[in-house]
C-alpha cells in the first residue's frame, strides 16, 4: 500500500513544527521538576536499557490512560515471567501517577513526539514486538513507522468520538495507510466499534471497560483512620478532578451548604495539581478558608475547603468520603471514569456533560448508581440530601459498587491475547 498525499503532507508539516513542539513538550516538563535526560525521552532518546524477552508496549496518553491499564501489565507480568514491559505517557503528572504503582518487570518512559526522529530513535532501541495504543491515541508517523518494521499495533480501550471519526472517514485512502498495521482493537463502546469497522477495522470488538477494573482502592485503613480522625468528627465531601470553569460551580455550591452545615468540610482535588495556585485564588475570592495539602496544610486545621493538590492521593479522598463529585462534566472535557469511586464505595454525583462515558453512566443510571446535577444549586441541593439523609448515600454507593467489577476473566483474557501477538512477532524476528 502506497503513502497517499495527504500523509506526505503530514509529515511534511510535522517535520517544520517538530523543533518548535520538541522545545515546547521538553520545556513543559523542567517545569514539572523533570530532569533534562527524562524530559529528552520526548524526543526519542531512551534513558533505560531494553530488558530481554518479548516486549510489550503500552502508551497512554495522561493519568486516565497510563493509570487504567496498570491491572492489565500487572497481570501479564503475573501469567507470563519472560516478558519485558513498557508504559510510556507525555506528561508529568502520569509519570507520578503510576511512578509507585508500576508492576514486576515494567518501566516507565515519556512517550516520543510524533516525528521521523523521535520515533525511529524510540523503535531502534526499544524494539518492542507490539504496541499497545490505550485509548484515543492514532498517531500517524507513529503508526506508519511500526508498520514499516513490521510492530504489530493493538488499540485497547479504544474510544474515538463522533467528530474524530468523521475526519478520518472523510480521507479513506490515508486511513487505511495510517492504520493498515493494526491487528487488533479491543473498544470501551459501541459507538467506537462501529467507526473504527467503517474505517476498515474489521477486527474490531467491543469489550470490558478497562477503567470498570480497578477493584478497591489501595489504601491502608490506618491510613484513611488517621486521615479522618484529623477532621475531628467535621463532615466532608469530595469535589475530584475539577477543570477550569469548575471549580467556581463547586465553591458556589459549598458556600450555600455552609448555611446549613456550617462545620462542613469541602476537600477539592483540581485534576492538575500545577493549578494549584489559580485554584487557591477563587477559593479566597469566594470569602472561603483554605488550607493547602501541598504547603502542609492539614485536616485538623480547621479550613473550609481543603486544597487536595498533590498526586497520586484521589482514592484517599474517595475512601475518605461519603460523597464525591466528578469534575470534567461542568465543563465540556467528556467526564471522568466513574469507576474508581464506585469501587472506593463512595456516593457519586456528576454534571450533564460525560460524552467520553457515555455508556458507563448509562448503566449507573439504570442500576440508580449515581445523579446527575444541572449546575451549583442542584449540586447543593443533592449534597445537603445526602448528608441529611445518608442512607440514600450509602444505598447509591451500594448500587455502584458492583459496576466496578474485578474483571479478573477480562485481564485474563487480554493478557493471552496480547502476549501471544507479541510472541509471534518476537519468534518471528529470530
Amino acid at each position: 500500500m502506497r503513502p497517499t498525499a495527504l500523509f506526505y503532507l503530514y509529515k511534511a508539516v510535522t517535520a517544520l513544527v517538530l523543533p518548535f513542539a520538541a522545545r515546547r513538550a521538553v520545556a513543559k516538563l523542567r517545569r514539572a521538576g523533570v530532569s533534562v535526560e527524562r524530559a529528552h525521552e520526548r524526543l526519542g532518546h531512551a534513558t533505560a536499557d531494553r530488558r530481554g524477552g518479548p516486549l510489550i508496549w503500552f502508551h497512554g496518553a495522561s493519568v486516565g490512560e497510563a493509570k487504567s491499564v496498570l491491572p492489565l501489565i500487572a497481570r501479564i507480568a503475573q501469567d507470563h515471567p519472560d516478558a519485558a514491559l513498557l508504559l510510556t505517557s507525555g506528561t508529568a503528572t502520569s509519570a507520578q501517577a503510576v511512578a509507585q504503582r508500576l508492576p514486576r518487570r515494567t518501566l516507565h518512559q515519556f512517550s516520543p513526539l510524533d516525528g521521523s526522529g523521535p520515533v525511529t530513535r524510540f523503535l531502534r532501541h526499544w524494539r518492542p514486538d507490539l504496541c499497545v495504543l490505550v485509548e484515543s491515541e492514532l498517531w500517524p508517523t507513529l503508526l506508519d513507522s511500526c508498520a514499516r518494521a513490521g510492530i504489530p499495533v493493538a488499540l485497547l480501550n479504544a474510544r474515538l468520538s463522533d467528530k474524530s471519526a468523521q475526519g478520518w472517514k472523510r480521507f479513506p485512502g490515508t486511513a487505511a495507510y495510517v492504520l493498515r498495521g493494526i491487528v487488533m482493537a479491543h473498544c470501551q463502546d459501541a459507538r467506537t466499534r462501529n467507526h473504527l469497522r467503517d474505517m476498515g477495522l474489521k477486527m474490531a470488538r467491543q469489550g470490558a471497560n478497562l477503567k470498570s477494573m480497578i477493584g478497591p482502592p489501595l489504601i491502608a485503613k490506618a491510613v484513611v483512620d488517621d486521615t479522618h480522625g484529623a477532621l475531628n468528627g467535621r463532615r466532608i465531601w469530595v469535589a475530584a478532578s475539577t477543570h477550569p470553569g469548575e471549580e467556581e460551580e463547586v465553591l458556589r455550591a459549598h458556600a450555600t451548604l455552609l448555611h446549613d452545615h456550617p462545620d462542613l468540610c469541602l476537600i477539592l482535588v483540581p485534576r492538575h495539581p500545577e493549578r494549584a495556585n489559580d485554584v487557591l485564588a477563587r477559593i479566597r475570592q469566594a470569602g472561603l478558608s483554605v488550607a493547602q495539602r501541598s504547603t502542609g496544610g492539614t485536616l485538623a486545621d480547621g479550613a473550609q475547603v481543603y486544597l487536595a493538590d498533590t498526586m497520586g492521593e484521589t482514592d484517599l479522598w474517595y475512601a475518605l468520603s461519603p460523597i464525591v463529585f466528578l469534575g470534567g462534566s461542568f465543563t465540556d472535557v467528556g467526564g471522568h471514569t466513574p469507576f474508581e469511586p464506585a469501587a472506593a464505595n463512595t456516593a457519586i454525583l456528576h454534571g450533564p456533560l460525560y460524552a467520553n462515558f457515555s455508556e458507563a453512566y448509562a448503566a449507573f443510571r439504570i442500576k440508580d448508581a449515581s445523579v446527575e446535577v444541572a449546575d451549583s444549586a442542584a449540586l447543593a441541593t443533592e449534597v445537603a440530601t445526602l448528608l441529611t439523609h445518608p442512607s440514600r448515600a450509602a444505598q447509591l454507593a451500594a448500587n455502584a459498587r458492583p459496576l466496578a467489577q474485578s474483571g479478573d476473566d477480562a485481564l485474563a483474557a487480554l493478557s493471552h491475547q496480547l502476549f501471544s501477538l507479541a510472541r509471534r512477532h518476537a519468534m518471528d524476528g529470530l
